[in-house]
């Protein structure tokens, strides 16, 4: 692949970076059998996934599944040749209509509001799971989940490994996430659906993010709680790309993969560095805890290779859009709860 770019000078810039696909996910997509559809495609991260799977295999069918409430997303997906269905995946009846292709990239979920819909968040991360893997028992399941579902561990450790158990801290969010696996790890061992539980701890891109969060403070000149003091992240285009080359390394049962980058930063460092980049002084509160929620990308470096994407690089790309004030998704990432209250 070329090297990296340094800046992006628009959405379209950074969205064909984003979905360029690369040579191992090309031939990973090229050996496994059957179309792609993603379930839950509307969020922040599946148009990009849905189009880079477009792009590596123009040969199969790429179908994006969503209610699809932002307008004009069918019409830009149709344009980067994706298929779309409008669904709601709460109704049992539209989820056994749809095709019954044979990789499906569970991207549905519910976090932001989940406390003040408890129920809804249950359904949408446990109901909706259990029938997915009931109705698609026949293919391969990749299912987007969350490092949320570790016990906080110590900065200094080296982040949670995929053998701890799921533990989380209290909150429904956090709960109901370790639920979603659960109801996949069943199914997959009833009926030896092959699969991967995709533990994302968290995915960047210029318009949202931690990193997105932290620089937008620095330049607003907004404090930074510094009690949620560490974390790591991830260039959304690598997440993506191990999210869709997980169809070829699919276990039976499914086993869970944690996907972030290898090292654990410091919120007050990364907000220093922008105060350089930006020009402002970062104003802070609170001392960094001790512990956090952390993940170890150990397995994903060892089967997929390290991200393309350096957290320097992030730093820099963010900075430049921020300074720029370019377009943002205003979706913050809340990184910094500790109390599971979304």
């Amino acid at each position: 692949m070329s090297k990296l770019p340094d800046r992006f000078e628009s959405i379209e810039a950074l969205e064909d970076f984003m979905t360029t696909p690369s040579d191992a996910l090309v031939a990973d997509l090229a050996k496994t059998p059957g179309d792609v559809m993603v379930l839950g495609v509307g969020g922040k991260m599946g148009p990009t996934l849905a189009r880079m799977a477009k792009r590596a295999a123009p040969g199969k069918k790429v179908i994006g599944v969503a209610r699809f409430s932002e307008k004009g997303l069918r019409e830009e997906l149709a344009r980067a040749g994706v298929d779309t269905i409008a669904a709601d995946l709460l109704d049992r009846t539209a989820l056994e209509k749809l095709p019954k292709a044979a990789n499906i990239v569970f991207m549905a979920g519910r976090k932001f509001g989940a406390a003040g819909n408890v129920p809804l968040t249950w359904a949408m991360n446990v109901h909706v799971p259990a029938m997915v893997a009931e109705v698609f028992r026949a293919s391969r399941i990749v299912a987007f989940s969350t490092g949320c579902v570790y016990p906080f561990v110590p900065v200094e450790s080296g982040g949670a490994t995929e053998d701890m158990p799921p533990i989380p801290p209290p909150g429904d969010y956090a709960t109901s996430c370790v639920g979603r696996e659960r109801m996949f790890e069943y199914f997959s061992a009833e009926h030896g659906t092959p699969g991967r539980l995709f533990r994302l701890n968290y995915a960047i891109d210029m318009r949202y993010g931690v990193l997105h969060d932290i620089g937008r403070k620095v330049r607003d000149g907004e404090t930074i709680d510094l009690t949620m003091g560490h974390a790591n992240v991830i260039w959304q285009g690598d997440a993506n790309t191990v999210a869709l080359r997980c169809l070829a390394h699919a276990t039976t049962p499914t086993s869970p993969i944690n996907v972030t980058g290898p090292e654990t930063f410091e919120v007050a460092k990364v907000a220093t560095e922008y105060g350089k980049l930006l020009g402002k002084m970062p104003k802070f509160t609170g001392k960094p805890a001790p512990t956090g929620w952390i993940n170890n990308a150990a397995r994903m470096v060892k089967e997929f290779g390290a991200p393309r994407v350096p957290l320097p690089k992030m730093l820099e790309w963010t900075a430049d859009w921020l300074a720029r004030d370019m377009t943002t998704f205003d979706k913050p990432t809340h990184y910094e709860v500790r109390d599971g209250q979304y």
